[in-house]
């Protein structure tokens, strides 16, 4: 009964681990990609002098966007239609 016991907890052991490991190496990418859209807008407002104001909003678009994000952003205030 004792070999059972321990042979499903090594089993559920396991099953964690893979899915800990999957959800980390989401996270890692999801991080990566919203760093890399904050220095975009970073780059663009600072190098074509765009005067985006960095509020909340923006913040978040481009957190959870990443580049598609910061494009988004630059697109619509160069079109004068969010983020003047």
């Amino acid at each position: 009964m004792t070999g059972v016991l321990e042979l499903s907890i090594l089993v559920l052991a396991i099953i964690a681990a893979v899915i800990l490991y999957k959800v980390l190496k989401t996270a890692k990418s999801m991080v990566i990609n919203a760093v890399i859209g904050l220095v975009i807008l970073v780059l663009a407002n600072f190098v074509l002098d765009l005067k985006i104001a960095y509020t909340p909003i923006v913040i978040v678009i481009c957190a959870i966007g990443g580049t598609v994000g910061a494009l988004l952003v630059i697109v619509l205030h160069y079109l004068g239609l969010a983020f003047c």
